[in-house]
């Protein structure tokens, strides 16, 4: 990098730093229609109804878990109910976004996908809320454990489609 003088402005200054690390990154070069083919059989979508059904996998595994481990009908359904808290938003957002895959107008499917982020996560406050109504003796630390690795297990299937 060079050192500039005092007599040099902040604007030339920043500017001729940005020309420096243009010059260090790496030219771009648009794929053959051929690569881009590559590219998309070798990079798959993660479907969001996958990783739905990695996420019930997992939630049915910590239910029964935790009913074999506790033998406790109360912390199993609170398990359960954890597991439902992220599987029926998570649902209802991957069905609202089903036609965004083929919109033409970006404005209006970043709009939706706002708009139904925020219904997911309205959803999953509200039935957070509601537990303690709905489950008589209730475990806070059972439903939130199971719901926090259930709401996790999306990470684990990004990593899995990066080892394929």
């Amino acid at each position: 990098m060079n050192l500039k003088t005092s007599s040099d402005s902040p604007a030339k200054v920043a500017s001729d730093t940005w020309h420096e690390d243009e010059a260090l990154e790496p030219e771009f070069k648009p794929l053959s229609a051929e690569q881009a083919q590559q590219w998309r059989l070798t990079h798959r979508e993660l479907s969001p109804w996958r990783i739905l059904l990695m996420q019930a996998g997992a939630g049915i595994l910590l239910a029964l878990g935790v009913g074999l481990w506790t033998q406790s009908a109360v912390l199993v359904g609170s398990a359960a109910y954890g597991v439902v808290s992220v599987l029926l938003p998570g649902a209802m957002f991957a069905w609202g976004l089903r036609r965004q895959m083929h919109a033409g107008d970006t404005g209006r499917a970043l709009k939706r996908l706002m708009v139904w982020e925020s219904a997911k996560l309205g959803l999953t406050i509200a039935m957070l809320v509601m537990a303690p109504r709905l489950l008589p003796g209730l475990s806070w630390l059972v439903l939130l454990t199971c719901f926090v690795v259930t709401l996790k297990v999306y990470w684990v299937a990004a990593w899995l489609r990066l080892k394929r």
